[in-house]
């Protein structure tokens, strides 16, 4: 019964991922991505300031470290790993361009003309170096003031303001939500 309760949910939530992703007018990547966690059952501490939108400059990466377990790094230093659940497990997670490099989320300053705080979630791939070299090798190292940079080519990217970069191509972004720090978290396109 425990697993259909949080099927239901983790699917409601899907749900909700997909009706907000209608109305968005936002550029989002059309690579294929997939994750849903819910951390009302893991309660990751490396992962749940990054989905706290008072914690308007803590990302967490997240990746896969093998079949049975997913990693979690913020830049704020802190690096744990969990073992999914049987449920999420199932749901062929696809964590952007390439697993073992995954993806960055977080909640970054208000959208221009609005109040509260953007979630975001990009690749956590220099964009660049991967247009130019057609290769997933390029992940990015992500800085305490909110900021990723590239060591092949020395970008610097604004994850705080939509993943801008003064010289290239911003960040590969993704639709996500979040319910909060002990909640769900769906990545989806």
């Amino acid at each position: 019964m425990k697993i259909v309760n949080n099927l239901y949910r983790l699917f409601s939530y899907l749900a909700l991922l997909l009706l907000c992703a209608a109305c968005d007018k936002t550029e989002y990547s059309n690579t294929r991505v997939y994750f849903a966690f819910d951390n009302s059952t893991h309660l990751d501490q490396t992962l749940a300031p990054a989905m706290d939108p008072v914690n308007s400059s803590i990302f967490c990466r997240v990746y896969r470290v093998d079949d049975s377990h997913i990693g979690f790094q913020n830049n704020q230093g802190r690096e744990s790993k969990v073992m999914m659940t049987a449920t999420e497990r199932q749901g062929n997670t696809l964590l952007g361009l390439y697993n073992e490099s995954g993806v960055i989320v977080g909640y970054g300053l208000p959208a221009v003309g609005g109040e509260a705080h953007e979630f975001y979630a990009y690749d956590a791939q220099c964009p660049n170096c991967y247009k130019e070299f057609n290769m997933p090798r390029y992940q990015l190292s992500m800085r305490t003031d909110g900021t990723a940079v590239c060591n092949k080519c020395k970008r610097e990217y604004s994850m705080k303001n939509g993943g801008y970069c003064a010289d290239g191509e911003k960040l590969i972004r993704y639709r996500a939500t979040t319910t909060g720090p002990n909640g769900v978290l769906a990545i989806n396109n």
